[in-house]
């Protein structure tokens, strides 16, 4: 089956120069962004963020060691014990769904692809457990493969800074296309994990400190937090809420 074409409205001029300045201006923001999963392998890093699902990063890496220890490839845990991998996994939540996604996704990788995991979107989201923003995650953080992830954080962020509008938000592929279309392939990945860290950093989703945003002056959002500098930096985490 072909994959679906996405058509977004071309971005204006302005929008683009101002995407683009932000992203720039959060790259001098955040040096060190970087995807916070725990992983070796592409196949580590597929296991790892299927288990990221309604949870936090710190959680999935507390437990990713012991699974990849037991299980290093998908051969291994494709033939595992439900019961055992459900016991590893616990603590993520959703963890029989999330059992049952694993050894489905090792299943296919064995079967369809040597148990190798493939670097191509198309491939990817046929795995069972496997959407556009995992696949994305993978190409992006495994293989040097530019992607847009759309998570809660990128979309908000994006909605609030004006880069998209309320609808599109709410549409993760029609949203990860009219991204793309502001920012350079060549900073996508980049420019999700910074989004990433300044959503859990600053831009907080209830109280964002506004007054301490380094990209407050293009943002269409401010004044959604406090804009007294003082009031708003105590709102600012060193540690990202991963």
């Amino acid at each position: 089956m072909p994959a679906k074409i996405v058509t977004v409205p071309k971005p204006s001029t302005s929008l683009v120069r101002r995407a683009r300045k932000m992203d720039r201006v959060l790259a001098d923001t955040y040096p060190d962004a970087k995807c916070e999963l725990d992983f070796e392998t592409p196949f580590q890093l597929l296991v790892a963020t299927i288990l990221s699902a309604q949870t936090t990063d710190r959680r999935v890496n507390a437990v990713t060691p012991e699974l990849f220890r037991r299980f290093p490839d998908a051969e291994r845990l494709a033939a595992a014990d439900r019961l055992e991998v459900e016991g590893i996994i616990r603590t993520t939540g959703f963890f029989r769904a999330k059992t049952d996604s694993l050894l489905r996704m090792a299943a296919a990788l064995v079967e369809g692809f040597e148990g190798e995991v493939p670097p191509r979107i198309e491939d990817l989201v046929k795995l069972p457990g496997v959407g556009r923003k995992t696949a994305n995650v993978v190409l992006g953080n495994a293989f040097g493969i530019p992607g847009i992830t759309v998570d809660t954080h990128l979309a908000r962020l994006t909605r609030r800074m004006g880069w998209i509008d309320e609808k599109t938000s709410k549409d993760p592929v029609k949203a990860e296309f009219a991204i793309g279309a502001l920012i350079e392939k060549s900073e996508w990945t980049m420019m999700c994990h910074r989004m990433i860290w300044h959503g859990r950093r600053c831009c907080h989703a209830r109280k964002p400190a506004c007054g301490a945003c380094p990209v407050a002056h293009w943002c269409p959002g401010f004044g959604t937090g406090p804009t007294d500098p003082e009031i708003a930096a105590k709102l600012l985490t060193t540690e990202g809420r991963a």
